[in-house]
This record gives structure tokens, sequence and C-alpha cells, in this order.
């Protein structure tokens, strides 16, 4: 990412001391934990399931034990980022993962592994929710969608360099130097943070943490008609493509007869489609409207999940048509979730990280519910094309649904 695409984001609101590169690397560096903690996972699960004497089905519960984790305690997150800050959380949530990280290096058996894969997930979700919070703490409209692609775009290092790294390091040190790795990882955020990293939310804008008060407030936010059908539509998609992520070692050493140092091949192409799409999402932010930039992803996301479909169903699976429409597909889900995600936070303006929390759960909880199915559908590359379509189908009618619940209030509110 260029200086110049840096400064366009105005430097007025950043705090003394800081800089717009280092809060976008921060931000971003952050979001690397989630796929990081999946993605180099991924090719140990055989390699596991043989040191620790135990099914791949248990070893695959660790991987739900993590996610459920993930999905609960985003809940949370961004609740406790409105009391006390945004930087305490993180440093404190970073510190905890690293210890989660040497305990699963460390583990003995499958039970031990999985408390600390979910003590892993506990703390996981904290950079990115309260990443969401912070970027719509400095900046509002196009320059957040702006500051939003920018991160994603260098969010992508993680999904490329995950898999290869996983694999590498099971084939040459076994599974718990892929744990070690991640102790590193954590270690060199947690300096990152401490030094680059502000807090944006000043006390006098701060809310109370007490039960009454959070009952309230989850209330209203899961009560919102709008911001339930946006997440659930960003859910439904994210879904259709995170099959692939879960199912990757039966679609890529099965289906497609590669190996475990091969994963490039699937994560290769989904960052590029990912960096694509941020790029798309930053370059029409001021040009098209959110609601525009919404259309035009999900419109590349069914000509993808379309084609994707009826080539597996006419064509056995193989190189690299089978990875092609994929790429596509994160294209489009890449375009549209900048902006689907600040229209959901624009909704609570005075518990932005709350309302992030929120929108994390509900993303988070749909992940855990697809690793728990996905070994019922990844036995065929038409059963995973079918699952992937069917996914954006209900993406779509959400979608749908938000746009006419939005249009709604907006005549309501022009009526008053």
């Amino acid at each position: 990412m260029s200086t110049t695409i840096i400064s366009e984001l105005k430097e007025h609101r950043i705090p003394s001391g800081y800089t717009i590169a280092c809060i976008t690397f921060v931000l971003a560096a952050l979001s690397w934990i989630g796929p990081f903690s999946i993605d180099t996972y991924l090719p140990s699960l055989p390699s596991i399931s043989r040191s620790l004497n135990t099914s791949l089905a248990k070893v695959q519960q660790t991987m739900t034990a993590f996610l459920l984790l993930f999905a609960l305690m985003s809940l949370w997150h961004g609740a406790i980022s409105d009391a006390y800050g945004r930087r305490r959380l993180t440093l404190i949530a970073l510190f905890v993962f690293l210890v989660a990280s040497a305990g699963c290096a460390l583990s003995v058996n499958v039970h031990m592994l999985m408390f600390f894969r979910a003590l892993q997930g506990a703390t996981a979700g904290a950079g990115m929710i309260v990443g969401r919070a912070i970027v719509r703490d400095l900046f509002e409209g196009p320059e957040a969608q702006r500051l939003m692609s920018h991160v994603a775009t260098i969010f992508t290092v993680a999904p490329v360099l995950a898999p290869l790294i996983g694999g590498w390091f099971q084939v040459w040190f076994g599974w718990r130097s892929i744990f070690v790795f991640l102790v590193f990882l954590s270690g060199f955020l947690l300096i990152s943070c401490w030094r680059a990293l502000p807090e944006t939310l000043p006390r006098e804008q701060r809310q109370r943490l007490d039960a009454k008060f959070l009952i309230r407030s989850y209330w209203k936010v899961f009560a919102t008609p709008a911001f339930l059908l946006a997440c659930g539509s960003m859910a439904f998609t994210n879904a259709g493509f995170f099959i692939y992520i879960l199912g990757a070692p039966t679609f890529l050493m099965k289906h497609l007869g590669l190996r475990e140092t091969q994963f490039l091949w699937l994560f290769g192409p989904i960052s590029a489609g990912m960096m694509i799409g941020a790029w798309i999402s930053g370059h029409f932010a001021g040009r098209l409207t959110g609601n525009q930039t919404i259309f035009l992803g999900y419109a590349i996301m069914t000509i993808a999940a379309a084609s994707n479909l009826l080539y597996h169903i006419f064509s056995p699976p193989r190189l690299p048509w089978s990875i092609v429409p994929l790429l596509a597909y994160v294209i489009g889900m890449s375009a549209a979730m900048p902006s689907l995600t600040l229209l959901t936070l624009d909704l609570f303006p005075q518990q932005r990280g709350l309302a992030a929390s929120c929108q994390g759960f509900i993303g988070l909880s749909a992940n855990s519910a697809v690793s728990a199915f996905v070994p019922l559908i990844w036995g065929t590359a038409l059963s995973l094309a079918w699952t992937c379509i069917s996914m954006l189908a209900l993406g779509v009618v959400t979608a749908l649904w938000y746009l006419q619940v939005m249009k709604k209030h907006q005549i309501g509110l022009a009526d008053q």
C-alpha cells in the first residue's frame, strides 16, 4: 500500500505521536490472528490425530471449540472496549492468546489441546472487533471505507502465508511448531500494538459496563431488523466461501490430489481475490454509494457461484477450473463487505464497539456452525458447490430484505 494512498486519509483525527500508516498496519495485523490460527493448523489435522492417538473427528472438534469461543467472546470484546478503552483490551487479549498458544504447543492429549484452542478462540477476535470500532472512531463515510479497504488489502498477506507456513512447518518440524510460531506472532503483535496503537475512545465517551445496561444495549441491537438482516447476509455469503477453508484438507488433498505443502493453490487465489475486492471497494468509495457497491459485489458472487456449480455438474474437479470460480466469489465478497460492515455500525453511532461485537458474534457463530456440519458436505466437490450457491442465495435474500427495511425506515423519517 503506497504512501500516496494512505495520504488520502486526513491526519487531523489521528492522536499526536501516531501515524495513519502505522495504525493501518496494526489494525490489519490484528486481523491476521484469525486466519493464522485456522489456516496454519489445517494441513496438520491428520498428523495431530495420529500424534495424540485420537480420531480425526475429535481433532476437528478442537476447531469447533476455537470458533465457538471466538463467537461467544466477540459479544463482549466491543462492550468491554466501549467501557475501558480500545487499546487496553487489545493488549490484554494478545497476551492471553500468547499464553494459550504456548499451551497448545505443550498439549499431551486432545482434551488439553481443545481447552487451549478454546482459550485462543476467546481472545483471537478482540483485535478484529476492536479494529472495526477504531476505524469508526477515527473516520466517517468514504474515509472510513477507504481505511477499511486498506486494512483488508494488508490482511490478505495472512491467507497466503498461513497455509504455506503451516504446511512446511508440519513437514519440517511437526504440528507443535505451528503453535510455537503463533507464540512469536502474538508477541510481535503485542509489541507493535504497544508502540503504534493509540487509544481512540476518550474517557468522556465511554459507556458503563453493568449487566442491566448491557442487556438493554444488546436487546436494542439484536431487536433491530436492519442490523440482523445485514449481518445475516454477511454471514451467509461468508459461509459459502468458508466451507472451502474448513474443508481444504479434503477438497485439496482428496478431490484435487494435492499435498499438504500445496495449499497455496486455494489460499493464493483467495488472497488475491480479497486484495482485488478490497481495491474495488476503496476505489469506488465516494464514487458509488454503499448500496451500489454492495450490489456490484453480490452480482459478482452470483456469477461465480453459478459457474462453480455448473462446472462441477458437468466435469470432475481439476486444477485450475475448480479454483477460478472461488477467486471470483471472494472478489465480490471483499468488494461488498466493507460497505455492508460500515452501514451496520452506523445504525448505532454511540455504541459502535458493542455493535461491532454483535456483528462479529453473528458472523462467527455462522462459522462455528459451518465447522460442525462441513464434514457432512465435503464428500464431493459438487456437494461443496451446491452448498456454496445455497448459502449465497440466502445471503442475497437477506440483503434484499435489508434494503427494503432501510427504504421503509428512511421514508418513515422523511414523513416525521
